[in-house]
Parts: structure tokens; C-alpha cells; sequence
């Protein structure tokens, strides 16, 4: 019987991957503590052992199904068409779990829910998935799960469910990545920022976001999933999180939804990038808690 053994929110930002005596300098002289945070996620990895990592991509906008990626290996260079004058040149090589995705087909079409394993070589791969991978894997399998962007909450939370029931089946150790930000409202491009160190919360676009990033982390650390799922259509999804906080939701839906009491260890400082709410937070998983 497969288990999942682990969970976190983690930030995928573009300016973690460029030189690192840069970003001390728009640091103001020390780096973004999400460096150091990766560290400390990894350390958490190692000592839950997963065969196999999901990610929950916020990048992979999909229409009309949740796609999960069946590929056995992906291997080259990317490029961001979004910022390619410094996310560049991002070798990758990995391997993924095509058993596991076609078991989450297998399962959403037991449950009526809108979902296809794809497998194809040419399918475009995204930063949500690749900086992870880049900063974080060392051999594990890797899974990506897209972000259906015409989904409300409980259609992501069942999407979760569907990848909980397919970990279950899969005899698998299994972590989940949610990769991506909290509140996700750019600044614009002429910004002034407010703070000399870039990575400071008061650069966030807007301070209302702030306050309500550190009131769902605080929510997190008491594992008061409830409460974040109950507020979700009315308040972080009009903020709105990135992609609709979908990687959020399919993560807490894997391990249970609103039922969901795994208590969240932040491993990171919440910082800002061009105006968003970013941090790592580590769940650990007991099965008599989260599912």
C-alpha cells in the first residue's frame, strides 16, 4: 500500500535561480533565506525517503481536465519565455512515475472526474516544475500535476482526492510539492520598492496581502485546514493565490481535505518576489492526522 509520507508549499520563484552574488546584492546584502530554505526541505525529504515527489505546478494552466504528466524521463535545457533574459539554461534530468499518473486516470474515471495522463515527449515543461527539480530532487521519480485554471475549490479538492486514492494504490512513498506562492498580485513594472532589500514582506504589492499570507501561515503551523479551505472561494482565491491556489487545494485534498489537521513547520523567512507572498512550509504527514 502506497503512503503519502509528507507535504509542503514551496516557492519556485525565478530570482532563486539566478547568480548568487546577485541576488545578495538585491538583497541588500545577504541572500533570500529560500535558499537556505531548500536546504532545509531537502533535509526533510532525506528523512522520509519518498520513491516518488508530486508536483503541483501552479504553471501548467490546463483547460477543461486535470493532466497529469506520464512521462518515464525528461531530460534538456529550458528556457523561460516569460523572463528568458536570465531564467535561462536550466539543465534537467529526471526521472517520472508513468505508473502512478495513468493510477490517477484509473481512479478519476472511477469517480467521474475529469482527468487525463498524458505522455508525450513534447510536452512543454514549466519553472514550477523544473526550478523544484533543480533545487530539490536527488533521484526521486517526479510526477507533475497541472492547475486546471477553470476549476473552482471543490474541483481541486477532488482532483486531490483522486491522487491521495492513486498514491494509496500505488505502493509508493510518496511527498507532495505544492509549488508556488501565496498571495500572487505583481507589481507593476515602473515599481519603486519600498524596502532596499528586495525580498522584504513591506515590498509586497500590497500590504492587505501581507497580512493575510501571515494569517493563513499562522493557520497552517495549528494545521487548521478547515479554515483555510472554508475561506477559499471568498477571500484567496479573490487575493487571488497563484493559479487559483490549486496547487494548495490538490495537496490538502490528497491528504483529506477540510479533515486535513497536519500541522505546518515553516522552513523558510516569507518573503516578496515582484510583489508576491512567498515561502516554504513543511507538512508532516501522520496518516491518523491527514487522511
Amino acid at each position: 500500500m502506497g503512503q503519502i509520507v509528507g507535504a509542503a508549499l514551496v516557492s519556485h520563484h525565478p530570482g532563486l535561480m539566478q547568480d548568487q552574488d546577485f541576488r545578495i546584492r538585491m538583497g541588500n546584502g545577504a541572500d533570500s533565506d529560500l535558499i537556505a530554505g531548500f536546504a532545509r526541505l531537502r533535509e526533510k525529504l532525506d528523512a522520509v525517503r519518498p520513491d516518488a515527489v508530486v508536483i503541483l505546478d501552479t504553471h501548467w494552466l490546463t483547460t477543461g481536465y486535470h493532466l497529469v504528466d506520464a512521462g518515464a524521463r525528461y531530460s534538456g535545457s529550458y528556457i523561460s519565455d516569460e523572463m528568458p533574459w536570465y531564467l535561462n539554461g536550466q539543465a534537467y534530468d529526471y526521472r517520472g512515475e508513468p505508473a502512478l499518473a495513468r493510477l490517477c486516470q484509473e481512479v478519476a474515471e472511477e469517480r467521474g472526474v475529469m482527468t487525463l495522463a498524458i505522455d508525450d515527449p513534447a510536452l512543454p515543461r514549466h519553472y514550477a516544475t523544473i526550478n523544484v527539480v533543480n533545487k530539490l530532487i536527488r533521484g526521486e521519480r517526479v510526477v507533475t500535476v497541472g492547475n486546471c485554471q477553470n476549476c473552482q475549490t471543490e474541483r481541486f479538492l477532488e482532483m486531490g482526492a483522486v491522487l491521495g486514492e492513486a498514491i494509496s494504490r500505488s505502493g509508493l512513498r510518496v511527498v507532495l510539492l505544492a509549488s508556488g506562492a501565496l498571495s500572487h498580485k505583481f507589481v507593476e513594472i515602473d515599481w519603486r520598492q519600498r524596502n532596499p532589500r528586495i525580498y522584504d514582506p513591506e515590498n509586497i504589492s500590497d500590504p492587505a496581502n501581507a497580512t493575510s499570507d501571515r494569517e493563513a501561515i499562522a493557520l497552517f503551523e495549528q494545521g487548521r485546514h478547515d479554515l483555510i479551505v472554508k475561506r477559499f472561494p471568498s477571500v484567496y482565491r479573490k487575493i487571488p493565490w497563484e493559479g487559483l491556489g490549486g496547487h494548495y487545494l490538490q495537496m490538502v485534498g490528497a491528504l483529506g481535505g477540510a479533515e486535513c489537521r497536519a500541522k505546518g513547520e515553516v522552513l523558510s523567512e516569507y518573503e516578496n518576489a515582484r510583489g508576491t507572498g512567498n515561502v516554504h512550509i513543511w507538512f508532516d504527514v501522520d496518516a491518523g492526522e491527514a487522511r
